[in-house]
């Protein structure tokens, strides 16, 4: 009797919590090129700088008294407050400061914002664990990479159905920092994953009120990323397809047909050959991304001498995967009730544009968005989906204007200000990070920060640095 040859089975891949893993615990500073290396150092320094000016702000005293009353006392300190908390609390807070005005980094293709959870997981880690200021570098870098890579699987299908990804994303890149700044194991950093699944969470709601809560979201996914590493350093048992799996991230978030025009391979696509940290925009607008490109179309036009008196209507095209958050409803974007409600409307964007030329931290004020001409122009915008848009790649925007007279002026803005194919500057990064500060830090301060992390690799202690960031 003859033996039946059968094909060999097709080799099993490695969940992708276990690839990621592998890669958060190997990398070396070695590893990567220096240009990445020096854009991470520059994201670092775009978010400390929106936390200093966030920290006077009311919401950031208010949740910061609440967090400090529910925590008690610590030794992890808080960007520009005189807080000492223990380490979860602590990066709460301090990824509530980087987020809390909307003007930090954002990852385009992700369409998420990962410096704000995954920097307070590694200052605050770094600092308790007795890290350098190069190890405390790496597991950023790390915590982006693989954030990046989970967040573009779903090409922007969480917006969809009501999850910020910011704070689910941002839990899993968290546990990664934390796990490697607490020198886990692949397999203890895999289980960190798998235990991250439980704690992920963030949801989209602020925009129908212009609620508090999307300012939680970083700090808490930084939080819960060092819970969860915490507990698999003790080897907690956890489950193994933190994504891909039955009940995975991807499956329990997503509807039937999002999910299956997602793609898993991304997850882990080119890891340590293509650094996706060259793909994080940084804001040149305290303002939700999606609607830059709207607001420098807007702005092209007030500086090419539009006069706002003679507009008749006004369109502006937008991405359709943007529609639900800064578009409708239509009424309620016309008429923002306060700071949140003003950075999530396309209406706003572009009136302010349009007349005053600007969108900057001074437009976010009240009186800024309930001044009669504004309010009166906002009345004039309508949106169209623009089909033509290569979002999430770019989040683009055109403002067409009718003139009394019945001329069209117009404006298309391709490649939003920022992305990384329009990048801002060092030199214009630095600028927006001195104008930050300046808002209530002093300059001789703001300028030893700087250098700081500029220079982190030479920084040989953690705490040292995080205590710099909480004095003034």
């Amino acid at each position: 009797m003859s033996a039946v040859l059968r094909p060999a089975p097709e080799p099993v891949a490695p969940a992708i919590s276990q690839q990621l893993a592998e890669f958060a615990a190997a990398l070396c500073i070695a590893d990567v090129p220096q240009a990445v290396v020096s854009r991470a150092k520059y994201l670092m320094l775009d978010a400390i700088g929106c936390a200093y000016a966030a920290r006077e702000e009311a919401f950031a005293t208010r949740i910061a008294a609440s967090v400090a009353r529910l925590a008690g006392a610590g030794s992890r300190g808080v960007i520009g407050m005189p807080l000492q908390l223990p380490m979860r609390d602590a990066a709460v807070i301090n990824g509530m400061l980087m987020h809390g005005l909307d003007y930090d980094d954002t990852h385009a293709a992700g369409v998420t914002h990962l410096t704000v959870s995954t920097l307070p997981a590694a200052l605050a880690s770094a600092a308790q664990f007795g890290s350098s200021g190069a190890q405390m570098l790496i597991a950023y870098i790390a915590g982006v990479e693989a954030g990046a890579r989970l967040a573009c699987v779903v090409k922007g299908a969480f917006h969809q159905v009501g999850f910020h990804p910011t704070g689910l994303i941002g839990t899993f890149a968290s546990a990664l920092v934390a796990g490697r700044l607490m020198r886990l194991t692949p397999a203890q950093l895999a289980g960190a994953q798998g235990i991250a699944l439980s704690f992920a969470s963030g949801n989209l709601q602020f925009i129908e009120d212009g609620s508090w809560t999307k300012r939680i979201h970083p700090g808490w996914a930084a939080a819960s990323g060092i819970t969860a590493a915490t507990l698999a350093a003790d080897d907690f048992p956890a489950p193994s397809e933190a994504y891909e799996g039955r009940f995975g991230l991807y499956r329990s978030h997503l509807p039937p047909a999002e999910f299956a025009a997602s793609d898993l391979s991304l997850a882990t696509a080119n890891l340590g050959s293509v650094w996706e940290l060259d793909n994080v925009a940084i804001k040149p607008f305290p303002a939700c991304h999606f609607v830059h490109g709207c607001a420098d179309a807007a702005i092209a036009l007030h500086e090419a001498g539009i006069d706002t008196t003679r507009i008749r209507s006004i369109r502006a095209l937008i991405p359709a995967g943007v529609v639900k958050s800064v578009a409708e409803p239509v009424s309620a974007k016309r008429r923002p009730k306060n700071d949140y409600d003003a950075k999530f409307s396309i209406p706003y964007a572009v009136a302010s544009g349009l007349m005053r030329g600007k969108l900057g931290l001074a437009e976010m004020l009240p009186a800024a968005f309930v001044e009669p001409r504004i309010l009166a122009l906002m009345d004039k915008v309508n949106y169209e989906i623009d089909e033509a848009s290569t979002f999430p790649v770019h989040y683009t925007g055109e403002v067409v204007v009718t003139l009394d007279d019945g001329r069209i002026m117009r404006h298309r803005v391709s490649v939003n200000r920022g992305n990384p194919e329009q990048p801002l500057s060092n030199a214009e990064i630095e600028a927006k990070y001195f104008d930050n500060c300046a808002l209530n830090l002093p300059h001789a301060h703001a300028l030893r920060v700087r250098d700081m992390v500029l220079n982190l690799e030479s920084v040989t202690s953690a705490a040292q640095f995080e205590a710099a960031l909480a004095s003034n």
